[in-house]
């Protein structure tokens, strides 16, 4: 068994990982940190470190992006299964490399582009896996698509976090709704709110919220059981594309459920990795 999982060197994604790491032969951990990713791996016993490889990965860059994908088809013929598990919240508007905003772009493009080029070897597993981190944020989302991308009319951080993670559940959708026929199975999730750094990132209310709960947030460990448990566990197919939150599958926002909206970032992500 083989596993990809971006954003693994803190918070929920270093927490899966860790839990992960005796399941599965062969993991590529992406990170943008090449020093804090080499340093995770050393934490890890000799046996297990033959088994980890680092890929250099900055999800706001098209290229990286691109590149990181080559990177692993280079290195393996299949992957099991494919956690997309980093992302953040940003206090300030800030374009990209490729002149998108950059929520959009680090929590939703590209893991759209990354999933994009795995895909074959994924379709080369017996029971391939995308699991996209996602979270209740998406409840907020007020999505544009005319502004999505590159939020020209005005930016407001919480919002353009949860546009993105309303992407995630519509991006999960949407995989089954191509490749759910060719054995793919596909699921978003909600950690749960998690105490990491995550909070620090924000700004205004959102971050003097976010400390007033600190106190009552779940460990990383425990954000990160979904995660585990979709990456591991038998799920029925009934529940392909679904989105869970606790282990167990959630009825997301009416607008997380439209087939139109899906069909309508599928088309605007494909164009925008297109015309990168």
């Amino acid at each position: 068994m083989i596993l990809a999982i971006t954003g693994p060197t803190s918070g929920i994604g270093e927490e899966t990982l860790k839990a992960l790491v005796k399941k599965f032969d062969k993991i590529f951990i992406l990170a943008r940190n090449d020093n804090k990713a080499r340093q995770l791996i050393q934490t890890f016993s000799p046996n297990t470190q033959e088994k980890i490889q680092f890929i250099q990965l900055d999800l706001s860059d098209l290229k990286s992006v691109e590149k990181a994908a080559e990177n692993i088809l280079a290195n393996t013929k299949v992957i099991d299964v494919l956690i997309n598990n980093a992302g953040g919240i940003f206090q300030k508007k800030e374009l990209t490399v490729d002149g998108l905003e950059l929520s959009f772009a680090t929590n939703h493009l590209g893991h759209f582009l990354l999933t994009k080029k795995l895909i074959p070897v994924l379709l080369k597993s017996k029971h391939p896996r995308v699991i996209n981190v996602s979270s209740e944020a998406h409840r907020a989302a007020k999505i544009d698509f005319n502004n999505l991308a590159k939020c020209q009319n005005g930016f407001n951080s919480f919002t353009a976090y949860a546009n993105a993670k309303l992407c995630n559940i519509l991006f999960s959708k949407s995989l089954v709704d191509h490749y759910g026929d060719q054995g793919l199975s596909s699921y978003a999730l909600h950690p749960g709110v998690v105490k990491t750094r995550f909070g620090n990132e924000a700004g205004g209310i959102f971050k003097v919220m976010w400390k007033l709960a600190e106190p009552f947030m779940l460990t990383p460990a425990k954000g990160a059981s979904t995660s585990i448990y979709l990456a591991t566990q038998e799920i029925s197919s009934k529940l392909n594309g679904y989105y869970f939150k606790s282990s167990k599958p959630n009825t997301p926002s009416s607008t997380a459920r439209s087939k139109e909206m899906r069909e309508k970032l599928w088309s605007l992500s494909e164009e925008l990795v297109t015309n990168k």
